[in-house]
């Protein structure tokens, strides 16, 4: 038996497919890299933005001609699209889809098929232990002897409900993971050669704020630092609000946690941001960004950019704008407002910026950006830097691998260079990614 699984979306849907594999392979499913030809069809769903809700209704109907011909398979839908709240209206809507299960849930989908399989009990009942361990995780066939990278989700949901914003009404209210479970799939993960862990939340920082026996994230990643064999630590996504100087001295004192902070402000505009309810004004963002940077000389901090929210008028984006030209972050996840439906922009705030002027702000900040970084990667030229290597390109056949900061870097080699940390002469810098020469080991 054989099973494929489509993911769109962020992280924590590419962290909870891998547990889904995990499950699966535990019941003895072997991975089929042609969706039509798997057993157990797995759609991992995203709908933050109507484009991924989109993708994966096309991608259902791709599959109608498979589904009808093989009535045999199984098709589960999951993750947001699914949410928490019911799967009456998808049932209705999607009458071929066998299984409906939440986001990072693949108990819907494991009792399914040990219903179907396995008929003693006692049997059903020590399978469905079994492939349901939390705590542990067993790579997927793809991924087994590659996989460098890995992430491990510590908080699920979220309770903060930014208006312009759908994940707490799709993956639930905010509940952190017990410390013992992230760090036990942790430590797997590192058996299994994973050389670099990421910590996934909404806001990871709120890790542990609704379990008064739980530490706090920084506590979290002093106990992280001690598995023997992870070489890097990283977490995302930070909220201004909860980023503590208890976490900012974690980064810059936990010799595994790298110095890279993803923390958006999604405007830089105080109505704006008040809108967005977000918690914070742009002049507390700024200070955050120089407490950060004085701590932790070097340090690279993303952020996320909304462009075009409800209302935004020229002015209110120009500070936008503004703030991120004098800031001049390494990284801009940039996003047009598109409201979804259910959300308090949606029901309350007229979407009254026209697309065509969401572009032109779109392409402005693309281009203050691309300006920005390609100054801050010709700081790295010449320098000698720690790269830890995960893949070799098929194309290219270039060894591709990261510094510290997070910065894609690329090297010549005929050396088998995955999973290692060397250090890295930088011969060229451009704005999305740099140049490389090794430097003995």
């Amino acid at each position: 038996m054989k099973y494929h699984i489509w993911t769109e979306g962020c992280q924590m849907n590419e962290a909870d497919s891998s547990r889904v594999a995990s499950a699966l392979e535990r019941l003895g499913y072997t991975y089929e890299p042609v969706i039509e030809q798997a057993d157990v069809i797995v759609l991992n769903t995203c709908v933050v933005r109507q484009s991924a809700e989109e993708k994966a209704v096309g991608r259902l109907t791709t599959l109608l001609p498979t589904i009808r011909s093989r009535p045999d398979v199984v098709v589960n839908l999951m993750g947001c699209m699914v949410g928490v709240k019911g799967y009456n209206p998808l049932q209705k809507r999607f009458p071929y889809v066998d299984v409906f299960s939440p986001p990072s849930d693949p108990a819907p989908l494991v009792e399914y098929l040990i219903q179907r399989d396995i008929k003693n009990e006692e049997q059903a009942e020590t399978a469905r232990r079994f492939a349901l361990m939390d705590g542990d995780i067993k790579l997927s066939e793809p991924e087994k002897g590659k996989a460098v990278s890995a992430f491990v989700p510590v908080v699920l949901g979220c309770s903060h409900a930014c208006t312009y914003c759908i994940i707490p009404y799709q993956r639930g209210i905010e509940r952190s993971r017990p410390p013992e479970d992230i760090l036990g799939e942790s430590r797997a993960l590192v058996a299994q050669g994973v050389k670099e862990i990421t910590l996934l939340g909404q806001i990871v920082d709120r890790y542990g704020k609704d379990e008064p026996t739980y530490p706090s994230l920084a506590g979290l990643l002093a106990q992280m630092n001690e598995i023997e064999g992870l070489e890097r630590i990283r977490f995302l996504t930070s909220h201004p609000n909860w980023f503590t100087d208890e976490l900012l001295e974690a980064v810059a004192t936990l010799p595994k946690v790298m110095p890279h902070i993803e923390i958006p402000n999604q405007a830089g505009d105080d109505t704006v941001l008040a809108n967005m309810h977000r918690g914070y004004t742009a002049e507390e963002y700024r200070q955050l960004v120089c407490k950060i940077r004085a701590r932790i000389p070097g340090v690279s901090i993303a952020t996320d950019i909304i462009v075009g929210f409800p209302g935004e008028t020229d002015e209110q984006f120009q500070n936008t704008y503004d703030l991120l030209a004098e800031l001049k972050l390494d990284m801009v996840h940039l996003a047009r407002y598109s409201p979804r439906k259910g959300t308090v922009s949606q029901r309350t705030m007229e979407d009254d910026v026209t697309n065509a002027e969401k572009w032109r702000r779109f392409r402005a900040i693309e281009k203050l950006q691309q300006d920005v970084v390609t100054g801050i990667h010709a700081e790295y030229l010449d320098k000698t830097v720690p790269i830890l290597f995960e893949e070799k390109e098929r194309v290219r056949q270039r060894w591709k691998g990261r510094t510290p900061t997070n910065k894609l870097v690329f090297v010549e080699s005929d050396e088998e260079l995955r999973g290692r940390v060397l250090p890295v002469h930088i011969t060229w810098t451009g704005p999305w990614s740099m140049l490389g020469e090794l430097r003995g080991d």
